[in-house]
């Protein structure tokens, strides 16, 4: 509810959005009914042997929305303007990045808030390239970055066919530089938000409740879906 009300803000904007289960659920469908929203619900599970502490989120989701972007765009005829960026509904959403995000050309860049273990990650940079990464962790990584901090051309996407998240080989925190690998390097690293020095995402993460006082056995004469 909380992403499809900064969503609502933003204009010529599609939500691709990928539910992990074996089919739609009533729930989301419902939801996505009512958002108001030009939306698109798609559907894969995470395979039971990969809900696991220490392994990938979210890899055959992220995948599902590629293959439907590159599968709806393949007959139609170039240029196909757009730009992808991989939201989480734990984000809280400044509207002006989606401003800065426009202008990408092929991978833009910007900074973190609440991440990594600080207050803040960002790509550094010198006369407007990308030279390195201000990180609490793993700093060895190639792209030390969060999926929150970059956006992708959909020209890429489509030029890339064969670039995915990949479960093989692939630890916690890899997924982006792993995926970046694919479609661009370092150098051409488009930065945004002021040569990022200003943060407009943050990971206001959703924590599980305290239901210490919930009754162990439904005792409500009516059944509210929460």
């Amino acid at each position: 509810t909380r992403l499809a009300n900064t969503f609502r803000q933003v204009s010529r904007l599609h939500w691709i959005l990928v539910e992990d289960a074996a089919a739609r659920s009533e729930l989301v469908t419902r939801f996505v009914a009512g958002a108001g929203l030009p939306c698109t619900h798609l559907h894969v599970p995470t395979p039971r042997r990969y809900k696991r502490p220490g392994l990938p989120r979210a890899t055959e989701q992220r995948n599902a929305g590629l293959a439907w972007l590159r599968q709806r765009h393949q007959h139609l005829p170039p240029p196909q303007p757009g730009v992808l960026f991989f939201a989480d509904d734990d984000n809280t959403y400044s509207l002006e990045l989606f401003q800065e995000m426009r202008t990408t050309r092929k991978v833009s860049v910007w900074p973190v808030g609440l991440v990594g273990g600080r207050r803040y990650e960002r790509p550094v940079v010198e006369n407007g390239k990308v030279v390195g990464w201000y990180t609490g962790w793993r700093a060895d990584r190639p792209f030390a970055i969060d999926m929150a901090g970059f956006a992708v051309s959909l020209q890429v996407i489509l030029s890339h066919p064969k670039a995915v998240f990949k479960r093989r080989g692939s630890q916690p925190g890899m997924q982006e530089s792993d995926f970046l690998k694919q479609i661009t390097t370092v150098e051409e690293l488009e930065p945004k938000a002021n040569n990022c020095t200003k943060v407009l995402v943050w990971h206001t993460r959703t924590e599980k409740v305290n239901l210490a006082n919930e009754p162990k056995y439904h005792l409500d004469t009516v059944n509210i879906e929460v």
